[in-house]
């Protein structure tokens, strides 16, 4: 993916989502439940940030070799 500036923005319909500062294009969103947002009592903006940052922190790492990447199956908690 081309180096530009990442912009998390919450969309009218309640999304959290990343996109390229220049473009409409979503590249990740995420939808918290009403559940999830009572729980996080109104900071799941805060928690998507923070998910989105490490998420693309791994994905630089990733890009640059930094990360060991097996075939295995992997448990996702």
């Amino acid at each position: 993916m081309p180096t530009s500036f990442l912009e998390i923005v919450e969309l009218p319909d309640g999304r959290i989502a990343l996109r390229r500062a220049e473009d409409e294009e979503t590249l990740v969103t995420l939808d918290f439940s009403a559940d999830a947002k009572a729980f996080l009592q109104g900071q799941h903006v805060e928690v998507a940030k923070a998910m989105l940052n490490v998420g693309v922190q791994m994905a630089g790492r990733l890009a640059e070799g930094d990360l060991e990447h097996d075939d295995q199956p992997r448990v996702l908690h």
